[in-house]
């Protein structure tokens, strides 16, 4: 593991333009669960009743349910090492932007700048009726849907649900960084779901570096993975920011 250490320090210390690739498994020891995983929503909710914009227009009422969980669960997570790390390696300018599949806000919470949403942030309220936003922590979310200030609609969380498109600035700013890019971080993600699974394909492509960090083997790992890391990220990650 040392050597694997070594060689990751390398990577980053000779790259000119480094991004990261973050999942789930980055925010699970921040108290957050897969939500495909066990004890994750989808398990309690099926998403495509209660996680699809279709729902959702029908009847934010019902959705709102499972939407409160999802709140609760967020709003009361704090950034990790691993969080931690990241912002860390911006402030040195060894990092120039992490793309993130997580809603939680934890790579902002930590102190990250440049963070290029996939799926949005649970932390922020849409109206789909007039697109007013809010930050959710101005309204009490004590069981009633928030509703809008200016027309009274229900408000939506600003999270990609299923039906939705991820947002049109995040997927071409992601491709035109990982085009730049000579080093690309996998940190928590099996990046099997497209289009965030082509990121560290295209950066490698480009004949960039890839540094994986997971619990487990990937589909990446023995394909393009150029060092694999293997452990928790909040353990893993804070040991090769020491050894830069």
């Amino acid at each position: 593991m040392e050597e694997r250490y070594r060689q990751a320090a390398e990577i980053l210390n000779d790259a000119k333009t480094v991004i990261c690739l973050t999942g789930a498994g980055i925010s699970v020891e921040s108290g957050i669960p897969d939500f495909r995983g066990a004890g994750g929503l989808w398990a309690k909710y099926d998403p495509m009743e209660y996680a699809h914009i279709d729902a959702f227009r029908r009847n934010p009422g019902k959705i709102w349910k499972m939407v409160f969980e999802l709140m609760e669960i967020t709003m009361n997570a704090l950034p990790n090492p691993a969080h931690l790390s990241l912002a860390e390696l911006e402030k040195r300018s060894m990092l120039r932007s992490i793309i993130t599949q997580n809603i939680d806000n934890l790579h902002q919470a930590a102190g990250s700048r440049n963070v290029i949403e996939f799926h949005g942030n649970a932390s922020r309220l849409d109206c789909l009726n007039c697109g007013q936003s809010y930050g959710a922590s101005e309204f009490d979310l004590n069981g009633s849907p928030p509703l809008c200030r200016d027309c009274s609609a229900v408000l939506k969380p600003s999270v990609v649900f299923f039906g939705e498109a991820i947002p049109m600035r995040a997927l071409a700013e992601s491709e035109r960084l990982s085009n730049l890019a000579d080093a690309i971080l996998v940190i928590g993600t099996s990046a099997v779901v497209y289009p965030a699974s082509s990121i560290p394909f295209i950066v490698k492509s480009n004949g960039g570096r890839v540094i994986e960090m997971n619990l487990e083997s990937t589909g990446l790992t023995h394909s393009i993975t150029d060092v694999f890391i293997q452990g928790p990220a909040g353990k893993t990650l804070p040991e090769l920011v020491a050894r830069l």
